[in-house]
């Protein structure tokens, strides 16, 4: 499907403010059920990649409490991460500290959307992308839709497998550089990172294009 010929059908989609689940299952009827939510993890911190979900929410089976990442406790990430993935359909990509410093951290992001919308196992008939950005490359049209994971269940279920996908990386990144304790900051720029970056240096895992970590580079010669 063109996006010349998708317009009329982006007419016809009124995304709720909130989460309305009976709402969104009638888009999602609109579109095969091939309702494909996408969402990103870790596009502020300073070290690790960004990781991106695609998801499609089985209509009739769909996790309870689906809600944005950042509003749910870790236990909570964990257990509907299973859930989704015994449920949906998933797609997951990463796009990795070097691509985010060649690239930049918006086109590394939007680069990833697309390829886990394409990682999908059954190809979406329509995306709807967290944030103000469509990504180019998406196998089927879509729309961006501003906080969309507090709004959408699909995008939420994207948000959530995004976000454990990319903790549980970094947890396993621990044991190889162990003085910057990735497991706890996950590579966000906290006091205890900017800390141990002082002492222990920065790592093949930094992204040497964002500001702090340029400038300990810079200072180093």
């Amino acid at each position: 499907m063109s996006l010349k010929g998708a317009m009329p059908l982006f007419d016809r989609i009124d995304v709720p403010e909130t989460m309305a689940p009976e709402a969104e299952a009638r888009i999602a009827a609109t579109f095969d059920n091939r309702l494909a939510g996408i969402d990103e993890a870790g596009r502020g911190p300073w070290a690790g990649p960004v990781a991106v979900a695609a998801v499609i929410l089985a209509p009739g089976d769909i996790p309870h409490g689906l809600a944005d990442s950042k509003a749910l406790s870790e236990a909570t990430r964990e257990s509907l991460y299973e859930e989704i993935l015994a449920k949906a359909h998933v797609g997951l990509a990463f796009a990795s500290p070097a691509t985010i410093d060649s690239l930049n951290i918006r086109a590394a992001t939007l680069g990833a959307m697309a390829r886990a919308a394409c990682a999908l196992e059954i190809a979406p008939s329509f995306c709807l992308v967290d944030g103000r950005d469509v990504p180019p490359g998406l196998p089927a049209p879509g729309i961006a839709v501003v906080k969309g994971d507090a709004r959408v269940q699909c995008i939420a279920a994207a948000s959530i497998v995004a976000k454990v996908a990319r903790d549980r990386l970094m947890k396993r990144m621990d044991p190889v550089w162990p003085d910057h304790g990735l497991a706890r900051h996950k590579g966000y720029g906290t006091a205890a990172h900017a800390a141990a970056l002082a002492t222990a240096g920065v790592t093949p895992l930094h992204r040497k294009s964002f500001r702090p970590i340029a400038a300990l580079l810079d200072a180093a010669g």
